[in-house]
């Protein structure tokens, strides 16, 4: 670690700049994803500034998601967030896949029940018929990231025979059904006591919801999906 000082006569801020040094840090990696950031008073000495810079500094930094704070263990570098383009159909696996991570999934329930009055207007189906919801928890590098539930139409059948705790796309497409666009509406979410004890966090606590409704390649509709992710280990690109 650096130990020049800051620039006290410098018109940007100390807080503003020790910012940048540990940005820096990170980006060079002195300081490596999860990797631990030195306490405060290390710091303080290091750097020849005060407490009230340094946690103005950190609080920042945790604000924007370079950084995450452990109850009693310290400030640790957080873990890149998995980036998904809304503007393409791109897979959890792929998603992982693409920055090196290990994707898996877990079956939660897959169940078949009478179609609500919104499965009737989103998938459009005909009142009365059965559709199939399939929940499951989904996984990068053994950690879970996201509670999803996704609705069917009771047609595909070949859903409740197959193996989907893979990618479920992969499947769709060896049976001629290629999703190919998405309607998305992204909102704020609260974690409902289910979703908080599957996703690891606390009852309330704030998160990602995605609802979609995915087409295939005649523009008919393939499945509504609603998603509820954790923020600090996903992102989109819109």
């Amino acid at each position: 670690m650096p130990d020049t000082p800051l620039e006290k006569k410098s018109q940007n801020p100390l807080y503003q700049q020790l910012m940048r040094r540990l940005q820096n840090d990170v980006v060079a990696g002195v300081y490596p994803a999860g990797g631990r950031i030195p306490s405060e008073q290390v710091l303080c000495d290091t750097y020849g500034v005060s407490r009230v810079t340094v946690r103005k500094a950190m609080l920042d930094l945790v604000q924007e998601g370079l950084l995450v704070r452990k109850q009693g263990k310290g400030t640790f570098v957080a873990d890149a967030r998995l980036k998904r383009d809304l503007h393409h159909i791109t897979s959890f696996s792929d998603a992982c896949a693409g920055m090196g991570r290990v994707a898996a999934s877990r079956v939660v329930e897959l169940k078949r029940e009478t179609a609500r009055t919104e499965d009737v207007e989103r998938l459009q189906l005909p009142a009365g018929c059965d559709v199939l919801e399939l929940c499951r928890l989904r996984l990068c590098d053994g950690e879970p990231v996201m509670l999803e539930y996704n609705r069917f139409s009771g047609e595909l059948t070949f859903l409740e025979r197959l193996d989907v705790s893979g990618s479920l796309y992969d499947v769709l497409r060896e049976h001629g059904l290629i999703p190919t666009r998405a309607i998305h509406d992204i909102s704020l979410g609260h974690a409902t006591p289910t979703v908080s004890r599957y996703l690891g966090t606390a009852v309330g606590e704030a998160l990602l919801l995605l609802d979609e409704i995915v087409f295939d390649q005649q523009n008919r509709p393939l499945h509504t999906s609603r998603q509820w992710i954790r923020g600090d280990k996903f992102t989109f690109r819109i």
